[in-house]
């Protein structure tokens, strides 16, 4: 549907959540005693209901609930012709690399005094990540972050651990994503000093027992020789594009590895990466809340007890596969829907003069879990083809039970990413179409005034949400000392979007994103049949189970015969089993 001639109006935030694993798509939040997760459904009564959600398949993922912010759309428009395909207007292979935050000097310790908060919350961010997995050893970041987040130390057993912090109520955690490792945990004020040494001994005492190693790594092999594959459909579609757009670098594995890179680990392997990468050279410490002096003095005093540093330096920053055309990636899957992911590799990031430009016009096209957001207007509203239509220009791990962007997944390559959630096979390519015909309206036309302002002044409200807590800020906080922003980049946001014009949205959105050369993912159990009809330029109309309005129907006919360029060479099957069996390297 011509985005000018469809009216907006911003609905009750989407939030229901389908069971998933955090570590499965990319980061991993794994976690002690109260970290219980919860489950949430879609309301839409005027208000929004942000839940959390419990994951049984390998670790405990958490999401804290969020209020959501709405704002009325404008009205429609009269339509222009329809955009044909976009045009790359910047290089599609690697371009020239950014300033590296890792390269820098190690960035300053973050404290947040917040006297009157009743809880303390430590965290350490170690500058490793899946990046540094040795090739052949892919996984070796995140189950060395696993045996010092849920394993024995050298003074108490795993299961001594959490008897001993269940009383606290309080929990310790570890977040791994491709350039970033955080541990961190928060206790009450009461609490800190008894919480302190536990969190002490796990980082800087691990027993690197052999019993937790086979645990910690059969758990990995299973979430991604079982969950991963067979089991999460949506975060399998998204990890598909990854490993395509990054293939051949060390951004392309899943965090948590691959099959014969976990298999190929040794205790030993983890003993040596550990003492490499956990070393004090490497540690930034954070603490918030209601922390004593003799507490934070006692905290950052741990640094002494780290690793002495071996200079390890940061990895390369990686490079992008080189895409001419649209590059098609099926996944057969045997029964499965449709799952559909495709996007491409931006040179921008958080400081970046075109960075709140991009991510105001990525919010209007499909802001994460809003119903009012264009594609989910398109897609869902008028034809009720799945649940959800999303758009990104940054890393966001986990949507499938996540409604807010996660903390400390920091890269210094990101991506344009749309998200087509599952949908029947036959309408499959009617969706991609559907999408694809918006982006390139979006780019050859621009947002019009009108949506330029509502969504300015949706998002300079609704980023107030990404950090409600001392401990959301704290993480936020690393973030912000990993791209090394002289600001705290939710106030710069929101300092960047006031002073935003319409041209240099509209400028930015012409010079960044297209369709032209782009990954296509999908997971698939008709991949034969898709192959087919992405590359014969035959239409492709929808089936519906209800009644569609004449002007559906009629927009229908142009959608199902969009031009979408795909020649037969260029279209990849792959069978589900063989999916992250190995590295690309």
């Amino acid at each position: 549907m011509n985005r000018r001639a469809h009216p907006t109006t911003w609905k009750t935030l989407e939030l229901g959540m389908t069971p998933t694993t955090d570590e499965t798509s990319a980061v991993m939040h794994t976690g002690h005693a109260g970290h219980a997760g919860r489950a949430g459904r879609a309301r839409r009564a005027g208000r929004a209901t942000a839940l959390g959600l419990c994951s049984a398949l390998l670790l405990t993922a958490c999401c804290a609930p969020k209020p959501a912010a709405t704002t009325p759309g404008g009205p429609a428009e009269p339509a222009p012709a329809d955009p044909q395909p976009t045009e790359p207007t910047a290089p599609t292979g690697p371009t020239a690399p950014l300033t590296t935050p890792l390269a820098a000097p190690l960035p300053p310790d973050v404290i947040l005094p917040a006297s009157a908060d009743p809880s303390v919350s430590f965290a350490v961010w170690f500058r490793v990540g899946s990046q540094d997995d040795p090739k052949g050893k892919e996984g070796l970041a995140w189950l060395t972050a696993q045996m010092v987040a849920r394993a024995a130390t050298a003074s108490h057993r795993y299961d001594e651990i959490l008897t001993l912090l269940y009383p606290m109520a309080a929990s310790y955690s570890a977040s791994v994503d491709r350039e970033m490792t955080v541990l961190s945990g928060r206790s009450s004020k009461t609490d800190g000093a008894a919480f302190l040494q536990l969190l002490r001994e796990a980082m800087t005492q691990p027993a690197f027992d052999a019993a937790d190693f086979e645990r910690l790594r059969t758990e990995g092999l299973s979430s991604l020789e079982k969950s991963l594959r067979y089991s999460l459909d949506e975060e399998l579609g998204k990890a598909i594009l990854h490993e395509a757009l990054y293939r051949g670098s060390a951004y392309a594995h899943p965090v948590i590895g691959t099959v014969a890179g976990l298999k190929a680990l040794t205790l030993d392997d983890v003993k040596a990466f550990w003492a490499r990468h956990y070393a004090m050279d490497q540690a930034i410490y954070g603490l918030a809340g209601g922390w004593s002096e003799e507490l934070k003095g006692a905290f950052l005093g741990t640094r002494t007890e780290l690793p002495t540093p071996q200079s390890a330096g940061p990895a390369p920053a990686p490079a992008a596969a080189p895409v001419t055309g649209k590059k098609v990636v099926l996944v057969q899957k045997p029964g499965a829907d449709a799952s559909i992911s495709f996007g491409h590799v931006l040179d921008v990031r958080r400081g970046d003069p075109d960075f709140a430009a991009l991510y105001l016009a990525a919010s209007w096209l499909g802001e994460h879990r809003n119903s009012s957001s264009h594609l989910y207007q398109v897609i869902r509203e008028a034809r009720g083809l799945n649940y959800g239509d999303y758009a990104y220009v940054e890393a966001y791990p986990g949507g499938g039970f996540r409604q807010l962007p996660p903390a400390n997944v920091g890269r210094r390559k990101q991506a344009f990413e749309v998200w087509i959630r599952t949908l029947p096979n036959d309408n499959a390519v009617f969706a991609l179409r559907a999408a694809l015909r918006e982006v390139d309206t979006l780019v050859a036309q621009g947002l019009t005034a009108q949506q330029f302002e509502l969504t300015r002044n949706f998002l300079k409200k609704y980023v107030l949400h990404y950090a409600a807590s001392t401990q959301d800020r704290l993480l936020w906080s690393l973030d912000d000392a990993f791209y090394g922003l002289p600001a705290p980049h939710l106030a710069r946001l929101r300092a960047e979007l006031d002073a935003l014009t319409l041209e240099q949205v509209n400028a930015a959105i012409k010079k960044h994103l297209r369709t032209s050369a782009l990954t296509i993912a999908i997971s698939t159990g008709a991949a034969e049949k898709l192959k087919a009809q992405l590359t014969s330029g035959a239409a492709t109309p929808p089936t519906y189970a209800t009644p569609k309005p004449e002007a559906v129907l009629t927009e229908d006919k142009i959608i199902a015969a969009y031009p979408l360029g795909i020649s037969a060479d260029h279209v990849t099957i792959v069978p589900v089993e063989q999916m992250f069996a190995q590295g690309t390297r």
